[in-house]
């Protein structure tokens, strides 16, 4: 009787620790500081009016709160109720809870190429760089027999085609003004196309407005069930290098909906549901110590360095907002992404481990 309760026990225990996700979303927000994410609205930056817009009313009134951890539940309600209660927070440098990346450049091409390559290549040293020489992350899930063609990103940026190395990874990569459906695009397909086509371009060729890549991303999410799916939205990125506090903060709230929304839809469909991880990251900080700082990033920033990242799902054990103190590195991401989906990331190149603490109870 004995040994047969032993047997249960380590078969329960087997079952416990299998494989539960099959399917992974990340999610990039450009330059989001983890100061507004862990601190809430900077009221030094909202009522300088060099950045406010004339509008500090209208952030004060959105944001504000004496109270730190009600006014970054204001920016991002579903990242402080949902993903806070279910999943783990990691980046408050207050608490000792360091993340960082690795890379010496601290903005955008060497920093997404740190998340999805696991490796520092310090020859990629502008964002103008060609096509990324290292193999990534979701080229590597890509290949796998279970995911094979079920692999596709969408970013705002039109560099992600250079940075994913699309040619050569073999999986769509939307970016920018890039076009969804191929010769055969559904109506609503084409409808997107056009809106984007036709859209207020203050970007000029070089990005699109977040709305156009979500809902492209989201189409394919509904329509064609991708297994692995990255976003990348940048206009955080945007409207702080251009001073604009308001639409920075307002960028950031649009995303944390979006992610509700993308949550929510997976949770209710047969293919996602409980079987999905979301990962949520962003490339680079900015500054801070010097306020007026706080629009830009690059070697020369003190804090552009200092970066956060959130991750939800069933193999995920809900930690919160995790307070103990410890250094992660961004190059961690990619290996962390692969276990996550059951998988070991190897490359030609050099790939940093996994963030262990990501998978402790």
């Amino acid at each position: 009787m004995k040994k047969i309760f032993i047997l249960a026990l380590i078969f329960i225990s087997s079952l416990s620790s299998a494989q539960k996700t099959e399917n992974i979303i990340i999610i990039t927000t450009d330059g989001f500081r983890w100061q507004e994410v862990f601190k809430g609205m900077d009221s030094k930056i909202a009522n300088d009016k060099d950045f406010n817009q004339d509008d500090k009313s209208y952030i004060n009134k959105k944001y504000k709160s004496s109270d730190d951890k009600e006014s970054r539940k204001k920016i991002m309600p579903f990242l402080w109720s949902e993903i806070a209660s279910k999943g783990q927070i990691y980046g408050n440098r207050d608490l000792g809870n360091k993340v960082d990346v690795s890379n010496p450049y601290w903005f955008s091409y060497p920093g997404y190429s740190e998340i999805m390559t696991g490796n520092v290549d310090k020859r990629i040293n502008t964002n103008g760089h060609k096509a990324n020489p290292n193999v990534n992350v979701l080229e590597f899930l890509n290949q796998q027999p279970q995911i094979k063609g079920k692999t596709i990103a969408f970013g705002a940026w039109n560099a992600f085609d250079r940075i994913l190395n699309e040619k050569r990874s073999n999986f769509p990569v939307i970016s920018a003004f890039d076009s969804i459906g191929g010769n055969k695009p559904t109506e609503i397909q084409k409808l997107l196309n056009e809106m984007k086509a036709n859209s207020f371009k203050p970007f000029h060729e070089d990005e699109c407005l977040d709305v156009f890549t979500h809902y492209q991303a989201f189409n394919e999410l509904q329509t064609n069930k991708p297994k692995v799916l990255y976003i990348a939205y940048g206009e955080t990125d945007e409207w702080a290098h251009r001073g604009h506090y308001r639409s920075y903060l307002d960028a950031a709230n649009q995303v944390d909906t979006w992610i509700k929304e993308i949550w929510n839809f997976v949770q209710n469909d047969p293919q996602y549901k409980n079987k999905t991880t979301l990962l949520i990251t962003v490339d680079h900080g900015r500054g801070d110590k010097k306020k007026p700082e706080w629009t830009s990033h690059g070697d020369d920033i003190e804090g552009a360095s200092e970066i956060w990242f959130a991750v939800m799902g069933p193999e995920i054990a809900p930690k919160g907002e995790i307070k103990t103190e410890s250094q992660i590195y961004q190059k961690q991401f990619a290996q962390t992404i692969a276990k996550i989906m059951g998988y070991t990331f190897k490359a030609d190149h050099e790939v940093a481990e996994e963030i262990k603490a990501v998978f402790e109870n």
